[in-house]
């Protein structure tokens, strides 16, 4: 196993490639002629400067630590590996005794770790890159279909979208260190149904959860608090944010009332959205259909935007960039606008298959962006999988 180098320096290419003339400077990564040629001809937007073996078994999460050049992958099979996007094996490689359905890299003051989610309701917390095992939580009776470290890296957001599930939240340090015979610390949130959940990046503590109930599965997104109080060996965590008063956050360690920060239904007309994000702590992005939504966490619709033919298959979002990608074979990059300013979000760039064929054998099914990098899973039809990169100079 190689010995990682520690440049922490932010993106995940080692540098950007510039060209005379061109804003944005975008480099695919493809590794044999048979997946390098559509993608080289089609988007024709650059130099090939890494290149990954093709997985037999398909890319189904991705994750990535832009700060050390590492990007982690988890396929059909349950192999996880690290990548460090400079060499073609990877880092390390581990085969997880069940399917996985999440996957969460986080960096810490104690170092980075990964986190995965299996198809049991298992928890388990891996050092980066050496995928050693730190902890092993069993969370749920169901698969861990949700795993979400706050900015501040204090805590771990867990759920799965089985309508028995109640998401948890975890203390991170307590899964990084866990004591013997104890429990890591965690407080089961009362809302049940929840089917994507999204930290606000720059508000300490507030994450919005969207969910679907009724016989209609009506979607809505509900918005809450969290807040610790640390006395000695004693944490006592405090969840604002329920509307039904009477649904009190329980847990171990603590016991107060909940009250509202913000609720809202999308009508019924609305496709339901698969996918969200979060901006400010104030905005929700979602997609439906082929069209991006921007609404207050109370209902009050911002903008929309029609960048894509087809439906949307994937959303990405963080506290500077949004990234759609579409089953038109398609990726959109916005920007969220400083301090919440109007018009909030703007389109920057779209890239697009621009061949002949149209019905492509090749897809883009995930996407996730820094300030220097996109990185893309490109996925044959029921096939193979491999990454690809665009490095960007904004």
């Amino acid at each position: 196993m190689r010995t990682l180098k520690k440049p922490y320096r932010e993106g995940l290419c080692g540098e950007v490639l510039r060209a005379a003339g061109s804003q944005h400077q975008l480099a695919s990564l493809m590794s044999q002629p048979s997946w390098t040629h559509p993608y080289e001809a089609n988007f024709n937007l650059g130099t090939m400067i890494w290149s990954s073996p093709v997985q037999q078994s398909s890319i189904v999460r991705l994750a990535t630590l832009p700060q050390l050049h590492l990007a982690f992958t988890a396929d059909l099979e349950g192999t996880v590996k690290v990548w460090n996007c400079q060499d073609e094996d990877a880092l390390a490689t581990l085969t997880m005794p069940r399917a996985c359905f999440s996957l969460e890299s986080c960096l810490t003051n104690d170092g980075p770790f990964l986190m995965v989610g299996n198809s049991e309701g298992d928890i388990y917390t891996l050092t980066v890159p050496e995928l050693r095992g730190i902890s092993k939580v069993s969370a749920f009776k169901y698969s861990v279909d949700l795993l979400h470290c706050s900015p501040d890296k204090k805590w771990i957001f867990a759920s799965g979208t089985h309508q028995n599930i109640l998401p948890v939240v975890f203390l991170t340090e307590s899964l990084l260190k866990p004591s013997e015979g104890k429990s890591p610390l965690s407080l089961s949130i009362p809302f049940p149904s929840c089917c994507r959940a999204c930290w606000a990046p720059r508000r300490t503590g507030r994450i919005t959860v969207m969910y679907r109930r009724g016989s209609f599965k009506k979607t809505g997104f509900t918005t809450f608090e969290l807040m610790a109080e640390r006395t000695g060996d004693r944490t006592d965590i405090q969840v604002c944010g329920l509307k039904d008063p009477q649904l009190a956050c329980t847990c171990m360690f603590c016991m107060k009332t909940a009250h509202q920060i913000a609720t809202f239904l999308l009508p019924l007309h609305m496709e339901s959205p698969i996918w969200m994000g979060v901006g400010d702590g104030n905005m929700i992005v979602f997609e439906s259909g082929p069209s991006l939504f921007l609404f207050t966490i109370s209902g009050h619709l911002l903008q929309r935007f029609e960048d894509h033919q087809r439906t949307i298959g994937n959303l990405w979002v963080d506290s500077v960039h949004v990234l759609t990608t579409s089953m038109d074979d398609s990726l959109h990059l916005y920007m969220w606008e400083e301090e919440g300013r109007y018009p909030y979000l703007r389109s920057c760039c779209h890239l697009e298959h621009l061949g002949s064929d149209p019905a492509p054998s090749c897809y883009v099914s995930k996407a996730i962006c820094d300030d220097m990098s996109i990185v893309c899973v490109v996925s044959r039809i029921r096939e193979s999988s491999i990454l690809v990169m665009y490095s960007l100079h904004m």
